[in-house]
C-alpha cells in the first residue's frame, strides 16, 4: 500500500473496499486492512461484502470502527443471509451518523441480496457540515449489464432523494468497468431510459491523461483465482461525487488505489486485504472563500 498522502485542508478523504467477508485468512486480513487504514486516514469509509456470524465473526464494520478509536461510528444493514448469519454493506465514519437508510436495488434476490446504504455523515461546520454518503454493491456477472444499468439508475434516484446544500458521495464496487454503458452513463457519457445524469468519477478526473489503469481486480491479487472465470485486469470499483460547485465543493484533489500490496510474513505467505483493491480519494467539502456559490 502506498505511502500515506497528507489530506489538503478543506478535503475529507474517502475509502471504499469490498473486504471479501470471511473468505481466506479473514483474521490476518482484517489485520492488513486496519493497519491500512489508520496510516490512510480517511474520514468515511464504504465498505461491500461485511460479514456478521454470531459465535463466529464478529461484525466486521463494528471491529474496524473499534479499532480506529474513540469517536468512530458505523453504520451496517444486512443484505442477504449467509452462514448462520448476515452479508451486508456498511459505512464507517470518524463523525456521528446522523440518519441512515437502505433500499434494495432492483434484481436483488434472496439469495444474492442488493442495495445501496445512505447515511446522513454529521460533519462539523470546519469540514463542510452534514452530507449524505452511500455505498452500493451491483450484480457481478459479466452477462448482467442490463441489471446493472438499472441498478445505477436506482442509485441515481436514491441519491437525488437527498439532495442538499452539499456534495454527495456515491462508492462501492460496481462490478464493471468504465467502458460500460453503466458506467459512461453515470459520467455523462451515454443515455440510459431516456435520462442523463453527470457524476464525477473521481479516479478518472485526478488521473486525465495518464497511462495508469486503476485496476482493481487482478491476478496480481491470488484471491481472485476463487472467481477464476471472471475476466481479470479491470476496474471495478469506484468513489463518484456530484457535480463540482463553483465555489469549489467537489473539486477532487487526489484519487488512488490502495490495499494493492500484500503484507509478506516470515514464512513469505503473502497477505492482502481482500481479493480486491480499494481506492481513496480526497474531496473539497469546504467552500472556498472569494468563490461564488452556485
Amino acid at each position: 500500500m502506498a505511502t500515506p498522502r497528507q489530506k489538503i485542508p478543506g478535503t475529507l478523504r474517502f475509502l471504499t473496499l469490498n473486504i471479501w467477508g470471511e473468505n481466506g485468512p479473514w483474521q490476518e486480513r482484517m489485520e492488513v486492512f486496519a493497519a491500512g487504514v489508520a496510516a490512510l486516514a480517511p474520514d468515511v469509509i464504504g465498505l461491500q461484502e461485511v460479514r456478521e456470524v454470531p459465535g463466529r465473526v464478529p461484525n466486521q464494520a463494528a471491529e474496524l470502527a473499534r479499532r480506529q478509536g474513540e469517536g468512530w461510528t458505523h453504520v451496517f444493514v444486512p443484505s442477504t443471509a449467509w452462514g448462520g448469519g448476515h452479508e451486508g454493506l456498511a459505512i464507517v465514519s470518524r463523525f456521528p451518523i446522523g440518519a441512515h437508510e437502505a433500499l434494495p436495488l432492483p434484481h436483488s434476490a434472496e439469495n444474492e441480496g442488493r442495495i445501496v446504504l445512505s447515511a446522513r455523515i454529521d460533519a462539523p461546520a470546519d469540514s463542510g457540515g452534514a452530507f449524505w454518503a452511500h455505498t452500493t454493491h451491483l450484480s457481478y456477472r459479466e452477462t448482467e449489464g442490463r441489471q446493472r444499468e438499472d441498478q445505477v439508475m436506482f442509485v441515481d434516484k436514491v441519491v437525488v432523494a437527498h439532495a442538499n446544500d452539499q456534495i454527495q458521495v456515491a462508492m462501492g464496487d460496481f462490478n464493471t468497468v468504465p467502458e460500460s454503458d453503466e458506467i459512461r452513463w453515470l459520467t455523462g457519457l451515454t443515455t440510459l431510459d431516456g435520462r442523463r445524469v453527470f457524476y464525477q468519477d473521481t479516479w478518472a478526473r485526478a488521473h486525465r491523461g495518464e497511462a495508469a489503469t486503476g485496476v482493481t481486480w487482478t491476478r496480481a491479487n491470488g484471491n481472485i483465482d476463487q472467481l477464476h472465470w471472471l475476466t481479470p485486469e479491470r476496474r471495478l470499483d469506484y468513489i463518484f461525487t456530484t457535480q463540482p460547485r463553483r465555489d469549489r465543493r467537489g473539486a477532487v484533489h487526489g484519487a488512488r488505489v490502495v490495499f494493492d500490496e500484500p503484507r509478506v510474513g516470515p514464512d513469505g505467505a503473502r497477505v492482502f486485504a481482500s481479493d480486491h483493491f480499494g481506492v481513496v480519494a480526497d474531496i473539497q467539502m469546504v467552500a472556498e472563500p472569494g468563490h461564488a456559490a452556485p
